[in-house]
């Protein structure tokens, strides 16, 4: 296979004006298209719009592209779209298209993605063990299916998962259920940590015994290192997008990770810029960092309210949600190493690294 990963401005949710001129011009065969991964400007919360928006409005441009059919497209290309830009952080898409183009690899691991989906979950389900363990099931079939053999050649699994509503919560009351928390926010995070423990016992990050309804969303001491998970109203299954590297693949590109300690850890970036194959002296140089096509992190306030030592009110501010704070900084730091603001940070990391840290991937083109 070969993978082109292409990174395109957005000046609100549902300009796809940039990937038509792509398509128009011939860089982008719209038929090859397997992934597209946002960066929309709402709040992302429960209430955040932008992601259903967004997910239609480039739906809809492959459509009119391909002429496959609003389901056709949905069981092709995956749409995980991620609420909440932050400070300096810039409105994008990352569009991943795989050609199958026969040839031999070069033995060189080179980046290999694919995409998929789990099956819809019923509001009962919502994040419990049947979310673990559909996202367990399809990261492994994702594995296989972009030639993946070892799990430390997978770099970050990015996972749009589902949320609960008044009306899901409702829907589960008349048939005599019960659902896994009543606050329509905290089901966010329920549905992110099930999703990623999912990803860590696929792995073998985690053993699947230490996994059960109790350690969701409270022993924190369980986690991936590449996992990246993010929850939306807009959809009721989870949709997986896997990158790594492969021999089986002659892209162009290639993916590296590194885990950020907490929400300042430079060094973590480059540690992943180094792990994507491009060796840096303490910071990218200008040339050096028109390689780094994107970098996509996770954000999260650490629960003790202190980052090094020093106290935060990330928490305590009644006015701004913690992980809006949180995405603001991480992408304060990103940007300023790889001279973009461009970059992909999505909040809320449970079970996703460490408390106050988490995952960081590194896509290069060389």
């Amino acid at each position: 296979m070969k993978i082109d990963v292409f990174k395109i401005e957005m000046s609100a949710p549902d300009d796809v004006r940039e990937l038509k001129k792509l398509i128009d011009a011939g860089e982008v065969d719209p038929g090859e298209i397997i992934a597209v991964l946002g960066k929309t400007e709402g709040n992302g919360c429960v209430n955040d719009f932008t992601r259903a928006l967004s997910t239609v409005s480039f739906r809809s441009l492959i459509m009119a592209e391909t002429g496959w059919s609003e389901a056709e497209v949905s069981k092709k290309v995956a749409f995980v779209m991620s609420g909440g830009t932050e400070g300096v952080m810039s409105p994008h898409a990352t569009i991943f298209c795989k050609h199958e183009d026969g040839a031999a690899g070069t033995g060189e691991k080179r980046l290999a993605v694919s995409s998929g989906f789990t099956r819809d979950f019923l509001p009962e389900e919502q994040g419990t063990m049947a979310v673990v363990e559909e996202c367990r099931r399809v990261t492994l079939e994702l594995m296989a299916e972009a030639g993946i053999d070892d799990p430390a050649d997978v770099h970050f699994v990015q996972i749009k998962c589902p949320l609960l509503t008044s009306e899901r919560i409702l829907d589960a009351k008349s048939r005599g259920k019960d659902v896994v928390v009543h606050d329509t926010y905290e089901s966010m995070g329920y549905n992110r940590g099930a999703s990623a423990l999912g990803v860590a016992i696929a792995l073998g990050e985690i053993p699947a015994e230490a996994v059960s309804q109790e350690t969701i969303c409270h022993d924190y001491s369980l986690y991936s290192k590449v996992a990246s998970t993010s929850a939306g109203v807009e959809l009721l299954n989870c949709e997986i997008i896997l990158m790594g590297n492969s021999v089986n693949s002659t892209s162009n590109y290639r993916i590296g990770h590194s885990v950020m300690a907490d929400a300042i850890d430079f060094k973590a970036v480059i540690e992943a810029i180094q792990s994507a194959g491009l060796e840096v002296d303490k910071y990218p140089t200008d040339e050096q960092a028109k390689e780094i096509v994107n970098v996509f992190a996770k954000a999260e306030a650490d629960s003790t309210g202190y980052v090094r030592g020093r106290r935060n009110t990330m928490h305590t501010d009644s006015d701004i949600n913690h992980t809006r704070h949180a995405r603001a900084v991480v992408n304060g730091v990103i940007a300023a190493i790889v001279n973009d603001p461009m970059v992909y940070v999505s909040g809320g990391a449970e079970h996703q690294g460490p408390d106050g840290g988490g995952p960081v991937a590194v896509i290069i083109k060389r």
